[in-house]
């Protein structure tokens, strides 16, 4: 039975919403061993430049690095190791056919604590053009300068 109730983001992949459209979002548990676990609840993880891809019938995490537990010892494992996600047959055949189309990629968007338990939300993503980057920030600017006269209104 898990001690903690709740969730608590452990690290977030900002750059994957700035260089893809994210299409759809799965949540999935994620195989670690006991000194990784510790390091991610110490928060010690870097989602940035990681990618999922489907491999013979599973999916895979790679480029994820959970630095090494400072009080472990033999029992540490490779930063950059490959992960293991835990999906069900069903939804792993779905995202594979999904990946199958063109320019659609997995991306782990966010790493979190979920009752205890270490989970990871996938994302089917599909990559943006220079010109949608400049869309995108240029309405994120608008937006806050909207924001921002409305606020100096009210006062």
């Amino acid at each position: 039975m898990p001690h903690q109730k709740g969730i608590k983001v452990i690290a977030q992949n900002r750059k994957a919403y700035h260089d893809y459209f994210v299409e759809d979002k799965l949540e999935c548990g994620i195989a670690l061993f006991g000194t990784e676990v510790k390091s991610v609840r110490l928060g010690k993880v870097n989602l940035k430049e990681s990618w999922a891809q489907v491999r013979k019938g599973e999916v895979w995490v790679e480029g994820m690095h959970i630095s090494p537990y400072e009080q472990g010892n033999i029992f540490n494992r490779d930063p950059l190791r490959g992960k293991k996600l835990l999906l069900h047959k069903s939804e792993i055949r779905k995202l594979d056919s999904q990946v199958m189309r063109q320019g659609y990629t997995l991306v782990p968007l966010e790493l979190y604590l979920k009752d205890g338990r270490v989970k990871m939300e996938l994302g089917v993503c599909r990559g943006k053009q220079l010109h949608d980057k400049r869309d995108a920030m240029a309405k994120r600017d608008s937006d806050r300068e909207i924001h921002r006269a409305l606020r100096e209104r009210q006062k």
